[in-house]
């Protein structure tokens, strides 16, 4: 309670409060769409495994997945090819984070996977 009667004290806390809560605000905001695409990730390699060799069955699985995570792209962009003994999937879609309005970018992912 001694730095709420020093102006100065008081002055430093809300400040530092305030830089702490931005860096906060700042890491959920970038953290979300990364995680996404991380689960995703991890979530095609699954798919891929499940349904070798299916080549509908994987993009449809895959398109209702990244639904669920909500990653914004389309059936047509997941790209599903049986090679023989292994499936390539590949996909991409870019998000854009940002700040209060002061701040924006544009973040870009890409999924390129053979199982």
């Amino acid at each position: 309670m001694k730095i709420l009667r020093n102006e100065k004290g008081y002055i430093k806390f809300v400040f530092t409060v305030l830089v702490i809560g931005l860096l906060v605000y700042t890491g959920i905001q970038f953290g979300i769409p990364y995680y996404k695409y991380s689960a995703f990730k991890y979530d095609v390699k699954d798919i891929i495994r499940i349904n070798l060799g299916h080549v509908a069955k994987t993009r449809e699985n895959l398109f209702e997945r990244a639904k669920e995570v909500k990653i914004p792209i389309e059936e047509e962009d997941i790209s599903v090819v049986n090679m023989g003994k292994t499936v390539r999937v590949k996909t991409s879609w870019s998000e854009t984070v940002d700040l209060l309005g002061l701040y924006q970018k544009q973040l870009n992912f890409t999924i390129d996977i053979e199982e």
